[in-house]
């Protein structure tokens, strides 16, 4: 059970189900409840008819004894001003909910002797209508009450409209007319029984659509599904889920789904190079150094100790450099402390010929480290490209910090000014791993500019070579 209605399908059809549920519970109701009402009101509408025909008669002048009561199967009371029942239908057995419970209509008694058939006079004189009417006049409202009556042995509900009349000569009369509300209720049966019938039929049909469409809607998720789970068994990257032909949400999480699987291979693949490009520059100072020491070892007095001196440092700084890229790939961001660009501009250019600095005192946020390590670089990649001078400047261009590293070298191609950002890449082909570096530098510094919030790129230089710009948010 847990895991039929652990799917998405199982759940909408459930939940479609349950909602319809509740609103043709709802109409149901509203529907009996006014189907009632309206035949209910119905009932009364034909129980003051009749009351009103028998008063209409009894206004015309003809006595109560003389009214023809037995040719309508409604129940009919006609009640004196004294609440004593005068007429009734024929056959009316039991009654209640008028104003008598009389059945015997009152007939004077003799001289001597008491009223016979008076019975519930009293109580009738309190529930008859009350109206000032002139003779011949029939009262406007009618007071309509529920009640029963049986008739020739069969009890039935009625609706009872009452209707007071003046008769000429004789005095005000209430007439008690009964309109019966079996067709009313065999209605409202039939509509019980056929919502009875009927809901859980709609609710079958709803429920079997709802599951139908959302399987229909999900199968490609069933497909997404099944090309991960062999992507993931496979360690295959290059594949792709099934986008659909559509324009939904399934089709955008297929698509969201290829970019993520894109980008991850991408990730894959740079991390896989980076491995090989390191494993590929390391070897060589390794292998120089090992070489050095071989010989040392057999020769003492031919060990090139500056040369052992240089590879081990530059063994050492690469070891930083990457050292420094994995913490940036794992996340790794910059303390906010307060760095004064200017100072620092300063102390990576003491003692570097040729480097000349105008800058302005402007603080940012960020780990002086990084950023101090971010223009060590740049100043290291314009001294190895430039003819004879390389300036620094540091000014503020609205809430940024900026800094350019310009030199009079000769430049960077407009084709290769983002491909120098990439991790080991050296333009000049030619020239060697000691004279060039490992290509890690502007790499460095890029990434360490991105996590501090600014950008790195490269220019043009007004002395022809290249301006490397740094923009970083002030503190």
């Amino acid at each position: 059970m847990r895991r039929l209605f652990g799917s998405v399908r199982a759940r909408a059809a459930l939940g479609a189900t349950l909602v319809v549920a509740v609103a043709l519970l709802a109409a149901g109701t509203a529907v009996l409840l006014s189907l009632y009402s309206n035949l209910t009101e119905q009932a009364g509408t034909q129980a003051e008819r009749s009351a009103r025909a028998v008063a209409a008669v009894l206004a015309g002048g003809k006595r109560y004894d003389q009214l023809s009561l037995d040719d309508d199967d409604r129940p009919v009371q006609v009640v004196d001003e004294d609440g004593r029942l005068v007429a009734a239908s024929e056959g009316l057995e039991r009654i209640s909910g008028t104003g008598t419970d009389a059945v015997r209509p009152w007939r004077p008694a003799p001289a001597d002797g008491e009223p016979d058939g008076g019975a519930g006079a009293d109580d009738a004189a309190d529930d008859a209508p009350a109206a000032i009417l002139q003779p011949g006049e029939i009262a406007e409202e009618a007071t309509v009450t529920g009640g029963a009556a049986t008739i020739d042995g069969e009890g039935a509900d009625y609706r009872f409209a009452a209707v007071a009349v003046e008769v000429p000569g004789q005095g005000t009369y209430t007439v008690y007319a009964g309109g019966p509300l079996a067709a009313e209720q065999n209605a409202v049966r039939t509509a019980q029984t056929a919502m009875l019938i009927g809901f859980p039929l709609l609710l079958g049909v709803v429920a079997g659509v709802t599951w139908r469409v959302t399987g229909r809607a999900l199968h490609p998720v069933a497909g997404i599904r099944r090309e991960m789970a062999e992507i993931t068994a496979s360690e295959d990257l290059s594949r792709r889920v099934p986008e659909p032909d559509t324009h939904d949400e399934v089709a955008r999480l297929a698509r969201t789904t290829n970019e993520t699987l894109a980008a991850l291979e991408a990730s894959v693949d740079r991390q896989r190079r980076f491995v090989a490009d390191a494993s590929h520059e390391l070897r060589s100072p390794i292998a120089s150094l090992r070489t050095q020491l071989e010989v040392a070892a057999a020769h003492p007095e031919l060990l090139d100790l500056d040369g052992a001196v240089e590879d081990t440092v530059r063994l050492q700084r690469l070891a930083a450099d990457l050292l420094l890229l994995a913490r940036l790939d794992a996340g790794e961001r910059p303390v906010g402390a307060r760095v004064d660009l200017a100072e620092l501009a300063r102390e990576q250019a003491a003692g570097r010929p040729g480097v000349s600095l105008s800058v302005d005192p402007l603080d940012v946020a960020g780990s002086r480290g990084q950023l101090g390590r971010v223009l060590a670089n740049l100043l290291d990649n314009a001294q190895r490209h430039a003819r004879s001078a390389v300036s620094v400047t540091v000014r503020r261009d609205g809430g940024r910090a900026v800094l350019r590293v310009a030199d009079d070298g000769d430049g960077v191609p407009a084709a290769d000014r983002e491909r120098i950002f990439e991790r080991f890449v050296r333009l000049d082909a030619a020239r060697s791993r000691d004279e060039g570096g490992a290509g890690l530098g502007l790499a460095i510094a890029r990434d360490v500019a991105a996590r501090h919030g600014g950008t790195l790129t490269v220019h043009d230089a007004p002395a022809g070579g290249a301006l490397f710009e740094l923009r970083l948010p002030l503190a």
